[in-house]
């Protein structure tokens, strides 16, 4: 099994589906000849296994075929993370425009029509893997430096690829689905988007787990005009920790506290904690007790004069 978005720089991967065998041997002698590692699938399910497992560089998609069609195939393809980069070219002997515009809502970019010709088929695909190409290795190269970054399609608003790094934030802060986007970074995509088509400046979002934050920045676009996230976490971890042995708090306390040094109102850290107005106000009055205070103010300024004391600075 090929491990997914491995080095290729031997020979571009096609993976061609079929269910006429004819076909497969004929495209795949021309693809072997021109030096293409070449894979086959004679079904969609089949299809959509070998693409997960070997992330080709390129789908050569037969649009008819018993069971699941190319067309669904496509969309499945495009509905995952994974598999969505990958260029699909459909190879159809329809030709009349509903089925043309159908594989282009599919996924497709490109399609060429049976009796296939190998020598069109290798030039159709050329420029698409080399497009392909350029994109797999920005993605391999953000891996690499532990970037934690994901790509949204703005058409439909769907996530198109992650780094590792992006799916682990996701998953720990928004508990989010593979390959969905949590409603609040969705919600804050189309937003900036709004703001961005409006000429205004977008703006970061802050996603609050404790002492940890996760923020989000939007950047330009991809040659795939897709919109770029970049995600960063910042952690106040030390802190809070400083915090809690200094002053013999509880780990809530001291994190209550912490947001109080932020400038936070009660209804405010409630809101990042999970914890109601009410609660955060019980733990206050037990941080008061704890430091020798009676004001927010007085508890807030404490804390700052022994943090610069161990020469500890707040990261926000």
């Amino acid at each position: 099994m090929m491990a997914p978005d491995a080095d290729r720089t031997a020979a571009d991967v096609v993976l061609i589906v079929d269910d006429v065998p004819d076909n497969l041997a004929l495209l795949h002698d021309a693809l072997d000849e021109a030096g293409c590692t070449v894979l086959v699938a004679t079904n969609g399910e089949s299809a959509l296994q070998r693409a997960a497992q070997a992330q080709p560089d390129i789908v050569l998609l037969d649009a008819v075929m018993p069971g699941m069609n190319g067309f669904e195939v496509a969309r499945r393809l495009k509905a995952q993370p994974e598999t969505a980069h990958i260029p699909i070219v459909f190879m159809t002997g329809l030709t009349e425009t509903e089925h043309v515009v159908a594989a282009f809502q599919a996924g497709g970019v490109d399609y060429v029509t049976k009796p296939i010709r190998p020598r069109e088929v290798l030039a159709r695909i050329v420029a698409h893997m080399a497009s392909a190409r350029q994109a797999r290795q920005a993605r391999n190269a953000l891996d690499a430096f532990g970037h934690a970054t994901m790509a949204i399609r703005a058409g439909g608003w769907r996530l198109v690829w992650q780094t590792p790094l992006a799916r682990q934030l996701l998953a720990t802060y928004c508990e989010a689905e593979a390959g969905r986007l949590p409603v609040p970074v969705l919600d804050w995509v189309r937003a900036q988007a709004e703001l961005g088509a409006a000429g205004r400046e977008p703006r970061p979002l802050n996603i609050v787990r404790g002492a940890r934050q996760l923020m989000f920045s939007l950047h330009e676009r991809t040659s795939d005009d897709d919109w770029l996230v970049v995600m960063r976490e910042v952690s106040d971890a030390a802190i809070v920790d400083a915090m809690t042995q200094h002053f013999k708090l509880t780990m809530r306390e001291a994190e209550v506290l912490y947001w109080v040094v932020n400038g936070k109102t009660n209804r405010d850290i409630g809101d990042i904690l999970g914890s109601s107005p009410a609660t955060v106000k019980k733990h206050l009055e037990r941080v008061y007790v704890k430091l020798g205070v009676e004001t927010r103010t007085a508890a807030a300024s404490m804390a700052m004069s022994r943090l610069r004391a161990l020469n500890i600075g707040l990261t926000g």
